[in-house]
């Protein structure tokens, strides 16, 4: 939890967000990802100074429950001094003990954004989903919290001007509009306008551009010229060196040849812009695949 101080901004853990999406979509299958097409409405989770501080917790946690399909597990909610904004103790259930930061107290339209983080936790754990090491099974959870409809509360909660500063979570504020945003275009959904915070709104709108873009790498036809004619150049090569893997430092895609050998058996990997998934495809030119892990049809010259 920033709170009054420095927040960092970009997308500095990008390819574990999109690891995270791609873990999603793998442990889960696409028909239970598409089991949280509607995101937690506002209305559901508000929070004012009007209600009581624990009965208004154990309400907002136990839509969070509903939400992320866990009827079978209780959330106790605490509060207390302590440094992060939230923890959860993770035991066999069916009871979960949910501490939050002190600061809720006088901080409630947070509580939400706060509760949605940690029931994540119990959600994963349940699944038996993690990444090894502390920061990056954070950022899963982030990840995970955001794209199964929760997470707009996250970012939502980052708030920020010249005297003063707060954000929950690992992410970024434009990585969890990123992943906003892929769900956005995943679902349909438009989120702007949950947002009471208009730096979570920038954000948002810098994460969606983010999100557009990996539609927009070669070898999809929505590529702009430069990329279609760098990819054109890079295909050339690998056919005349009859060479494997990536082409250049920081490419998308990579060639390899399959057993035939030859033009015709040159082939092209690169990630689904979606999810995140590994497609090889023949590099014969139009092409329209669909992605067997989330099921994005995907137009393609390769």
């Amino acid at each position: 939890m920033a709170d009054d101080g420095p927040v960092e901004h970009g997308f500095p853990h990008l390819e574990t967000v999109r690891s995270a999406v791609n873990a999603l979509y793998r442990r889960l299958s696409y028909d239970t990802v598409h089991t949280f097409d509607v995101s937690v409405a506002p209305v559901d989770v508000a929070f004012d100074d009007t209600d009581d501080l624990h009965l208004g917790a154990q309400r907002v946690a136990r839509e969070l429950v509903r939400h992320f399909r866990l009827p079978d597990a209780r959330v106790i909610v605490s509060f207390r001094e302590m440094e992060h904004a939230a923890s959860v103790e993770l035991a066999a259930g069916p009871e979960y003990f949910v501490e939050l930061n002190d600061r809720f107290r006088t901080h409630r339209r947070d509580i939400g954004a706060a509760l949605a983080h940690e029931i994540m936790h119990v959600y994963l754990h349940r699944l038996d989903l993690a990444f090894p090491g502390t920061r990056d099974n954070e950022i899963l959870t982030d990840t995970a919290t955001t794209y199964l409809g929760a997470g707009w509360l996250l970012l939502d909660a980052y708030r920020e001007d010249g005297a003063s500063s707060q954000k929950l979570g690992y992410l970024t504020p434009e990585e969890f509009g990123y992943v906003l945003a892929k769900r956005s275009l995943a679902f349909g959904e438009s989120p702007e306008t949950w947002f009471t915070s208009a730096q979570a709104y920038t954000a948002y709108t810098k994460g969606l551009a983010q999100a557009r873009a990996d539609a927009q790498q070669p070898p999809m036809t929505a590529v702009g010229w430069a990329g279609r004619r760098r990819y054109a150049k890079d295909r050339r090569y690998a056919l005349d060196q009859g060479i494997f893997g990536a082409v250049r430092a920081g490419s998308p895609y990579s060639f390899s040849f399959a057993p035939s050998g030859g033009e015709r058996g040159l082939r092209v990997e690169f990630p689904c812009p979606a999810c995140h998934q590994r497609i090889r495809l023949p590099a014969r030119g139009r092409i329209r695949a669909r992605c067997t892990l989330c099921r994005t049809v995907l137009e393609c010259d390769t």
